[in-house]
């Protein structure tokens, strides 16, 4: 007599089938197929036999965990552009938001105009109805969006919310305010604090008081990100001051966007990578993060001194209005250079974005003041007054031994220090469109400076340990399904400086809690994005 058995094969929602599993570990590839049910990974190998309602076929191309942007500045601008196409399109599931002391919240009746004006002109078109961090992370879980948002909570915005913009020292009360709304926005979800010692008001900043507000979100396993107070001659000091910040506070440091910024400076990041690697040796949980580029990019006014800048955009507008603050700073810039000791070139300062003057996007200070017959200091003036304030820089101040030096180090993870952006808007830095296929393409394929899984993992399992994001980075059964699919052949960005808005290449399937939101390298339009929650 012969028995027949039934046997029910597995059915999916999604089998990722024939691909290079890179998993996200840094360990060699595997060839094996993914099966997906809901937002997770529930088996890894071969499922041939098994159905699925959609196939994906990856022979050929490597099936990776989805990208983690640990240094993102969307906080804002993904609610006006919630596809975030130029980031899904990288291969990007997760951005890592409230980066260099910036955030949306807290907002107070002291810091509304501040908070408004640092998110132009984003905030021009977002109704902010919020005030407490926990209501602008419900905002967040309300808006329909294609990647996972994980955010920080600045201490510039914590700081603006109690003291306003002033430079000025907390008393008792104040700094005790100020650790409540930081612990307000841990127990929100915070993955941690950030800071940008460079910026209003975080200049104003002392130490010991960061050591404070470092602390209370220790208390919740939170980090401390920080955009250091000089990238310049001094930045071995600054570097040292916040891995002591980490030290003395009980947490995990993260130095944002590590680089050696200005001609006196390069070469040091031999000696920062010594630095972090010494302390995490010891134990310390210390790591950097850096975009693969030698330009940066920021706003225009972080040129002026801080004195200038002091009391908010109105207050610096004022200033710039009047000859005998505009001789100070001269003075001031042929005694200590400009911004401070980086000793920048008008000719390496480029425009990327002038509401008031298109024709200026593009060109070089000492080019746009040659043809206004004004000087470098003077052009300064007249786009930061006529933008109101929001003018953007891209500033040519690093040199290639050094980027290459932080981008293949072990402990640097790859951030874009970009963010969600209009399409056409502007000359932005190209690291928005093309920051990881770019260390795909040129520093694993070309330059040989990575190994293909030592570069995804610097993408995925990196970030998200540092994070404590302990559900994704890793491509395992129970993991969630953050996955991107690549061909390692033709992986590569595409955007310039000469022409930012350009989309990478190679790229063909993205997930996103299990959802496919590029498919044959073009947005789906699907928006399956979550707003991610540290656990305490």
């Amino acid at each position: 007599m012969v028995f027949l058995v039934s046997v029910s094969l597995p059915v999916f929602d999604v089998i990722i089938r024939g691909g290079l599993i890179l998993d996200g570990s840094g360990a060699l590839g595997f060839k094996a197929d993914v099966g997906i049910v809901d937002d997770e990974i529930r088996r890894v190998g071969d499922l041939s036999g098994c159905s699925a309602e959609k196939i994906l076929d990856a022979s050929g191309l490597v099936v990776a965990p989805g990208f983690i942007d640990i240094h993102n500045h969307s906080d804002l601008s993904i609610f006006l552009i919630p596809t975030a196409d130029n980031y899904v399109l990288q291969g990007v599931t997760t951005l890592v938001v409230g980066n260099c002391g910036c955030t949306p919240a807290p907002i107070t009746d002291v810091n509304l105009r501040h908070v408004k004006d640092a998110y132009k002109p984003y905030s021009e078109s977002v109704t902010m109805r919020w005030r407490s961090f926990g209501e602008y992370m419900k905002a967040l879980d309300e808006l329909e969006k294609s990647v996972n948002i994980a955010p920080l909570v600045g201490q510039g915005t914590v700081r603006t919310a109690v003291l306003g913009a002033e430079d000025v020292k907390p008393n008792e009360a104040q700094l005790r305010e100020m650790k409540e709304f930081v612990e307000e926005a841990m127990k929100a979800g915070a993955f941690g604090l950030s800071t940008g010692l460079i910026y209003l008001p975080g200049m104003f900043t002392d130490t010991w008081e960061l050591v404070e507000l470092a602390k209370t979100a220790a208390k919740y396993g939170g980090l401390y990100a920080s955009h250091i107070r000089d990238e310049g001659l001094r930045v071995v000091d600054a570097v040292l001051e916040a891995i002591s910040i980490g030290v003395q506070a009980g947490l995990g440091v993260e130095i944002s966007h590590l680089k050696a910024s200005g001609t006196s400076a390069w070469g040091k990041t031999s000696r920062l990578l010594a630095l972090i690697e010494d302390y995490a040796e010891r134990g310390f949980d210390v790591s950097a993060d850096a975009y693969p580029y030698t330009a940066a990019s920021t706003g225009l006014a972080s040129l002026l001194p801080s004195w200038v800048r002091e009391g908010g955009t109105d207050e610096m507008l004022k200033r710039l209005q009047n000859p005998k603050v505009l001789e100070r700073i001269r003075e001031e810039f042929k005694r200590y250079g400009v911004m401070g000791d980086r000793y920048v070139e008008w000719s390496r300062i480029v425009v990327s974005y002038s509401p008031s003057h298109g024709e200026a996007e593009g060109r070089a200070l000492s080019k746009l003041a040659d043809d206004w017959s004004l000087t470098p200091l003077e052009t300064v003036a007249k786009l930061l007054i006529d933008d109101e304030g929001v003018t953007g820089m891209i500033l040519h101040v690093m040199c290639e031994e050094d980027v290459e030096r932080v981008v293949a180090h072990p402990l640097v993870a790859v951030g874009s220090d970009g963010y969600v952006r209009r399409f056409g808007e502007g000359k932005p830095h190209p690291r928005n469109y093309g920051a990881f296929p770019r260390v795909l393409a040129e520093y694993v394929r070309r330059r040989r400076l990575l190994t293909l899984p030592e570069a995804v993992r610097k993408m995925t399992s990196l970030p998200a340990r540092k994070l404590k994001l302990w559900d994704r980075g890793l491509i395992r059964p129970g993991m969630k399904a953050d996955i991107v699919v690549f061909n390692p052949h033709t992986v590569r960005d595409t955007a310039t400086f000469e022409d930012p808005h350009r989309y990478p290449r190679g790229i063909g399937y993205v997930l996103v809690n299990g959802t496919v939101v590029v498919e044959d390298g073009r947005h789906t339009g699907a928006k399956p994005g979550r707003v991610l929650r540290k656990k305490s």
